[in-house]
């Protein structure tokens, strides 16, 4: 300004001055306040998309969890938190680069978080960087030195990297701290293998067995060892052990079955290749080494379907198809055989077994010219041999590795190339929520969705003659009846969040339009509970119920739709707690749906979801009432009779138990069946 602009007397300029100084502290305090306010706002935005992401990481929706992590990213992208969670999702999704940049993000903004060099070094081992992760490691343990997983991992690492030196040195420094930590003398004993010490490392294993009786996965290393020495028995007795602590290990059965064999077990073999098969259909050594056992005991044709399955997997199994070939020979089909035995001699043309067993077919095929053609040339070659002294080797009939081709070894049970123990890397990221699913656990509740879902198997439509009413008086899109959980992919989740931005206009500009708003919320709240933001559905929910008439269909489905959003939200919060299930909130839960049903008290769903939460309180018996009451009321609904099921064998009911899962099986829930087998062969 210009000196001319302050000419004022002492007096005029100070009042001037206090006056200017007050509006320029008002005006200070207005911007400051504003900019607290939305600063507060926009931290409680981006707050509240972390939290949603985390609740649809743990439902294991990881790629709707993403788009959430995105968004507050995009925000705020110097905080630590949402490039950390967006790793973590796309280690779930084995995007294992993926999440190895994002956690060097997330490390960028915040390099104190020790998770973060735990996920990343996770990542980097699954792409094989032990040193890249071992650097991790280090780096995270000089922040939490005690951290025993990190000590775990880094020396699995070093093994990987045949540093096994520094691992036997790194597992000393654990046993000094954790003495009766049994892993440790595990993975001792897995360096001393690879070091081919056999005697520490059965010492090794002794020692963790001692600490620890009950880890399966060391009675099974310690059974590989007895099986590399043929200690048949022994090998039996610890892979008892391990099926007994581990059941649904299919390996486990296939090396306990080669143990029996070694023993002339046959019976107690074939059970345990059948075993292996059920829990891994798709196991090559099994169908493998249970076709070669169904030929030797005369079980042809299911020795062929064997094969058949083998020769699926790999087309150009020259062994497996010599073995078909003999089968289908044996059983009639000669020119199927014929076509087998050819592709063989085409691959490999001096195998004289199969020459001679092609001459066979071709002359009960009344094909002599050919057969006395392959008879001349294994007549030419047994006189090669006779004149020149050679005679073919003996070799003792037991197995060999699979990456062994020796065709003369047709009829050899087959192992795996390399029987090492199993390394277990400790992580918290992959496998913690997946592991929560047991397979005595209940079907989910059923809710509202906006997309009509199905189970994979189960196909069944469910219908609400009220939630049908709800859909002929609206022009919204309709609601349907649904107990599926699928994982939105990034285009259904763009979809619903453009769909919700729609809704939202729409309430805005219908606000003296009750019906039509309450129809957009409700529709609103069912597009939020599918983007997993349960606290925003619950806030529409409520504004419904607070504002509607009762009973009618809109606050029937807007009450429904709340205790499930309820139950999840809470289900969520219980879990990143580490707390038991809430039962002051369970309670409250089943009091709305008390209220539901006193207004429909023929709604078999509604039964059905407070029988859930019955059963997650452990009131079994109230829960099999409810499951009975919505069975009364909806004869065909096969998740509450499988539910009742599961109720009534945890409370000891197994017969009831065991027919209401047959009556869900019957009825489409074909996993029943596999709960039926694996309750009673554990029970018998």
């Amino acid at each position: 300004m210009k000196n001319e602009e302050f000419a004022f007397t002492q007096t005029t300029g100070c009042l001037h001055f206090i006056m200017l100084r007050t509006l320029l502290c008002a005006l200070f305090f207005i911007l400051h306040s504003s900019f607290f306010i939305l600063s507060v706002h926009a931290q409680y935005n981006i707050d509240r998309l972390i939290t949603i992401g985390r609740s649809a990481l743990y439902y294991e929706d990881y790629v709707l969890s993403m788009q959430y992590f995105n968004q507050a990213i995009a925000a705020k992208p110097y905080l630590y938190e949402p490039w950390f969670l967006r790793g973590v999702a796309k280690y779930s999704l084995d995007d294992y680069a993926g999440a190895e940049t994002d956690c060097s993000e997330a490390i960028e903004r915040n390099p104190y978080v020790v998770g973060i060099y735990e996920l990343r070094g996770l990542a980097r081992i699954q792409q094989e960087k032990f040193s890249d992760a071992i650097t991790d490691y280090n780096r995270a343990l000089t922040i939490t030195p005690d951290n025993r997983s990190l000590w775990h991992n880094r020396v699995l690492c070093h093994l990987q990297n045949k540093d096994y030196d520094i691992a036997l040195a790194e597992l000393d420094t654990m046993n000094a701290r954790w003495s009766t930590y049994a892993q440790a003398y595990t993975m001792r004993a897995d360096v001393y293998m690879q070091m081919t010490d056999t005697a520490q490392a059965i010492q090794a294993l002794e020692k963790s067995l001692e600490i620890d009786p009950y880890d399966g996965k060391t009675w099974a290393a310690r059974s590989i060892i007895s099986l590399s020495r043929r200690e048949w028995p022994d090998a039996e007795s610890q892979l008892d052990h391990a099926i007994h602590l581990l059941p649904k290990t299919g390996n486990y059965y296939i090396n306990r079955a080669l143990a029996r064999y070694n023993q002339n077990n046959l019976r107690g073999a074939m059970a345990d290749y059948d075993a292996a098969l059920d829990l891994e259909p798709n196991n090559f050594l099994g169908h493998y080494n249970r076709g070669l056992l169904r030929a030797d005991v005369g079980d042809d044709n299911r020795a062929i379907t064997d094969f058949d399955f083998v020769l699926n997997l790999e087309p150009d199994n020259m062994l497996a198809l010599f073995n078909r070939a003999v089968l289908l020979d044996r059983t009639g089909d000669l020119r199927g055989a014929v076509r087998d035995y050819t592709k063989i001699i085409d691959e490999y043309p001096n195998f004289y077994t199969a020459i001679i067993y092609r001459a066979r077919c071709y002359r009960r095929l009344g094909q002599t010219a050919k057969a006395e053609l392959d008879e001349f040339k294994v007549y030419r070659t047994q006189l090669y041999q006779q004149l020149y002294g050679i005679r073919p080797k003996a070799t003792k009939r037991s197995q060999r590795k699979r990456s062994d081709l020796d065709l003369e070894k047709y009829d050899e049970l087959v192992v795996a190339d390399e029987q090492e123990p199993e390394r277990e890397y400790k992580s918290d990221y992959r496998g913690r929520v997946q592991n929560r699913h047991a397979d005595m656990d209940l079907l989910p509740m059923f809710t509202l969705a906006l997309d009509q879902q199905h189970d994979e198997v189960n196909k069944t439509r469910h219908l609400d003659d009220r939630i049908d009413e709800l859909n002929e008086h609206t022009t919204e899109r309709p609601l349907y009846v649904s107990n599926a959980q699928a994982s939105l992919d990034t285009e259904h989740a763009t979809a619903y969040f453009n769909y919700i931005d729609s809704l939202s206009a729409a309430i805005d500009s219908s606000l003296g339009q009750k019906n039509i708003q309450y129809d957009k919320l409700l529709r609103r709240a069912a597009a939020y509970a599918a983007l997993q933001d349960y606290e925003s559905a619950i806030n529409d929910l409520s504004l419904i119920i607070e504002n509607t008439s009762h009973p009618s269909s809109l606050s029937l489905a807007a009450l429904w739709l709340k205790t499930v959003c309820q139950s999840r939200l809470s289900q969520y919060q219980n879990a990143v707690d580490g707390a038991k299930e809430n039962m002051s909130k369970n309670t409250n839960i089943i009091l709305d749906l008390d209220k539901a049903l006193l207004e429909v008290p023929s709604c078999a769903y509604l039964f059905y979801n407070r029988g859930c939460l019955k059963a997650r309180q452990l009131d079994y018996s109230g829960a099999i009432d409810d499951f009975s009451a919505a069975i009364n009321a909806e004869a065909r609904l096969p998740e509450a009779y499988y539910n009742r099921g599961i109720c009534r064998l945890k409370a000891g009911q197994t017969a009831e138990g065991i027919a209401d899962l047959s009556k869900a099986g019957e009825q489409g829930i074909y996993a029943a069946y596999s709960i039926i087998k694996k309750y009673r062969s554990t029970n018998s």
